[in-house]
């Protein structure tokens, strides 16, 4: 029956509601002076002649003061403790009038005390009313489903990492959720332990093992969103060994401009595993070669392109041209950067902006976006592009990059690595554009397939044309290496993460197999400043930070989802890691520089490597042997090609090309199955 009665509260409409809680301010203000009277009397106190006009008038003057003061438009079941002060306020008022009242109407032998007594009986009964009605619904409404009914509903039971602001705004925040429900905070500083924050008590990290075996605790939330990534790390680390789910609060930028709120929990940034925090920009770097500039980049709907792309945004372009020969790609980044804008300017500053936007943008001065399909292998289109617009500045990021794939098509990886990065340099060149930024990988050094293979001729070209143009160049060739970002298509961050979610297994190629790894927004930012420090045919590399090995990134992103790994030593874990072995070209680790002849730059994360060139003359003759090995699908010769170029070239598998294994499979008479 009770609960039928609260149901039924809750689904009435807010008029009724309000009726409701009228009618019980009523009862109170009238209670509330019996009861002064009484307790003044020591008795149980019966009015008599005019003293039953106080009664009328009590509710009377309460009703409108508490209407005016909004106690009737608070919704009860999310009332604060800060609510309490308006209470306060109101029957404060409420007596000060009806003191007022009193004395002018000439009622007589009502003593002064009555008044204080009145005050605090109103003020007691208005106030515990709310807070029990709060108590009474709270569970409740959390458990009605759309109005039809009472759904049972089991809360997971969650223990919060940190007890500061933010954790204490996530517990209040849950508290109103459906899914989860704070039973303990944890917390470092030694003098909060045993303490308690709104009924929590906070403990230190040691009795995690005790909380999680008496509230059977699932997950643990972490509630540090300004904490230093290496801060993180550290904690991530301590949390590993426990069978629960990680999460994180997110930041608190993203908080105050409104993209979420304090309980949109999210998994943990994998960037955090790595513990490294980034170099804050060198803004005069950033802005050097994009604001109030024409820009183009090339690959634009790819991770890196189109982290650039959300980049150069930031910066104030006059313009900023996405080159890309993927249609849906080119309308998904054109689509999100269009958003991008629109927000910027109802906000009148960028969202997450390293630089604030005047107030009165107008149509003169907006950001003009101009989609362009094409394939960088096109020099008419990417010439006219750039002479049309007036491009001052490229950054290309065009290329094909998944090894394993790039093997099984080795003749496209050199059309669009090679020769798509000859074209619009050539177009560049033609078109005078001012600076020519190529984003490189740290496979090219010493490759062990195609791909870095022809990445790294890629960068021969822009070295050859920056010394064959000497002094007199109008276009500054600059290359940036790097190595894995966390998150990119293809990368095994996001593969480890289905793989988990569909219960495994883990497939990793080797247990020696290492790679450095960093966010895609720094890597873009260290493009973008490295690019406005080159001279002229600058191969740059960027400080990737410490190594991570794959199986150990594979087994923190496990922990951290709350499950263990299943292995001989744990056979009835969650998730088993399987080994695959290396894939075609696949190296152990990988390099960022060829040789030792490396210095330094103003960036404390940017080098700058001098490395062997191979004059233009020369380059041309390759240039015009691989072309035609292109045309002709002579992959063998594309080999030798690539291998007295690439310093370091050598194939770690046999020629991979599906179609040149079927021609091959046919001539030796084997009909394909």
């Amino acid at each position: 029956m009770r609960s039928q009665a609260r149901t039924w509260f809750i689904v009435l409409p807010r008029q009724k509601k309000a009726f409701i809680l009228i009618s019980a301010d009523i009862l109170f203000a009238m209670f509330a002076l019996w009861a002064a009277l009484s307790l003044r009397w020591g008795e149980l106190y019966l009015p008599k002649g005019d003293e039953w006009y106080l009664f009328v008038a009590a509710p009377v003057i309460a009703v409108p003061i508490f209407v005016k003061l909004g106690l009737y438009r608070a919704i009860i079941r999310y009332i604060e403790v800060r609510a309490l002060w308006t209470i306060i306020q109101a029957t404060t008022l409420y007596a000060l009038v009806f003191a007022f009242v009193l004395y002018e109407s000439g009622v007589k032998g009502i003593p002064r005390t009555v008044l204080p007594l009145n005050w605090l009986n109103m003020m007691l009964l208005v106030g515990s009313s709310r807070f029990f009605a709060r108590w009474w619904l709270g569970e409740l409404y959390l458990n009605l489903v759309g109005g039809q009914g009472i759904k049972n509903h089991c809360k997971k039971n969650v223990v919060i990492y940190g007890a500061g602001n933010a954790g204490v705004q996530l517990a209040s925040a849950l508290g109103y959720g459906r899914e989860y429900k704070p039973v303990a905070f944890i917390d470092d500083d030694v003098l909060l332990h045993k303490q308690k924050v709104n009924g929590l008590r906070i403990y230190p990290l040691s009795s995690l093992g005790y909380l999680i075996e008496r509230h059977q605790v699932s997950d643990v939330l972490l509630a540090m969103p300004s904490a230093k990534r290496l801060r993180k790390s550290e904690i991530i680390r301590l949390l590993e060994p426990f069978a629960v789910h990680v999460m994180s609060m997110p930041a608190l930028s993203d908080i105050a401009q409104g993209k979420v709120t304090v309980d949109a929990l999210q998994e943990v940034d994998i960037a955090d595993l790595l513990g490294r925090d980034a170099v804050a920009p060198d803004q005069s770097l950033l802005h050097a070669n994009i604001a109030g500039k024409v820009v183009m980049v090339t690959g634009a709907g790819g991770s890196i392109g189109a982290e650039l792309c959300r980049q150069i945004i930031r910066l104030q372009p006059d313009m900023l041209i996405l080159f890309e020969v993927s249609e849906f790609a080119l309308y998904a980044i054109e689509k999100e950067l269009q958003h991008q804008l629109i927000k910027c300017r109802d906000h009148s500053r960028l969202v997450e902006g390293m630089r604030t936007i005047p107030s009165d943008i107008t149509k003169d001065n907006e950001i003009k976006l101009i989609p362009v399909l094409g394939s960088v292998a096109n020099k008419a289109r990417i010439g006219k592009v750039c002479k049309t617009f007036k491009v001052q500045t490229i950054y290309h990021a065009a290329a094909y990059k998944h090894v394993p794939m790039v093997e099984k098509n080795p003749g496209e990886a050199v059309w669009n690595n090679v020769f798509g990065t000859l074209r619009t340099a050539q177009a560049a060149i033609d078109a005078g554009v001012e600076t020519f930024v190529l984003i490189s990988t740290d496979k090219a050094v010493r490759p062990t397939n195609t791909m870095g293979a022809t990445k790294r001729f890629a960068e021969l070209i822009l070295q050859a044309l920056s010394l064959e143009s000497g002094d007199n160049a109008k276009t500054r060739f600059t290359m940036v290496r790097f190595g894995n970002v966390l998150g990119s298509s293809g990368s095994v961050v996001p593969l480890f993460k289905e793989q988990i979610a569909r219960g495994g297994p883990v497939t990793v190629t080797d247990e020696r197999i290492i790679r450095y790894f960093m966010t895609i927004p720094e890597a873009s930012q260290l493009v973008i400043q490295a690019g406005a420090m080159g001279m002229g045919g600058d191969v740059f590399v960027l400080d990737m930070g410490d190594s991570i090995r794959i199986v150990d990134l594979a087994k923190r992103m496990i922990h951290l989802s709350g499950l263990e790994v299943k292995d001989s030593e744990r056979p009835n874990g969650d998730i088993e890691i399987r080994f695959t072995g290396l894939r075609p070209g696949e190296k152990l680790y990988e390099e960022l520089l060829i040789g030792d002849n490396v210095s330094e730059t103003s960036h404390a994360r940017i080098m700058r490597a001098q490395e062997h060139i191979i004059p233009w003359v020369e380059l041309e003759k390759m240039l015009a042997t691989l072309e035609q090995a292109a045309t002709d699908d002579d992959f063998e010769l594309i080999r030798t090609v690539l291998a007295d170029a690439v310093a370091g070239f050598v194939p770690q598998c046999e020629i991979e090309d599906v179609l040149w294994k079927e021609d091959r499979r046919l001539l030796r008479g084997n009909t394909p199955a």
